[in-house]
């Protein structure tokens, strides 16, 4: 359900974004969105065609770009993805790690005519 909150407040930066360029309509929308938010595309893409109706944004696609979790090692300094119920090292075997990717969510572009 958190989708629904998320997809608003895109649309309404979307939107303002559009606004300030004097856009007429927006084509396309480029989100980035990290494994680890949980985020549903299906349910984001429900969202949007439902809120966006009336707007300069009504019928723009939407384009998910997906980010893995990763993980770097604080014991031997070494980057890895990070699996759902394995966050071990697979180098060292250490559970000592910083998140670095993963948890992302945002616009990143957005295509106007």
């Amino acid at each position: 359900m958190h989708e629904l909150a998320i997809t608003k407040s895109m649309l309404d930066l979307v939107l303002e974004q559009a606004e300030k360029a004097e856009a007429k309509e927006v084509g396309k929308i480029n989100l980035v969105i990290g494994e680890m938010c949980g985020v549903v595309e299906e349910c984001v893409q429900f969202y949007f065609d439902f809120l966006s109706k009336g707007t300069s944004a009504e019928g723009a696609a939407l384009s998910f770009k997906m980010v893995p979790t990763k993980a770097r090692c604080r014991g031997c300094d070494r980057l890895f993805e990070l699996k759902e119920f394995d966050w071990t090292c697979p180098y060292c075997q250490g559970n000592n790690m910083e998140i670095v990717a993963g948890k992302e969510l945002f616009v990143e572009s957005i295509e106007v005519e």
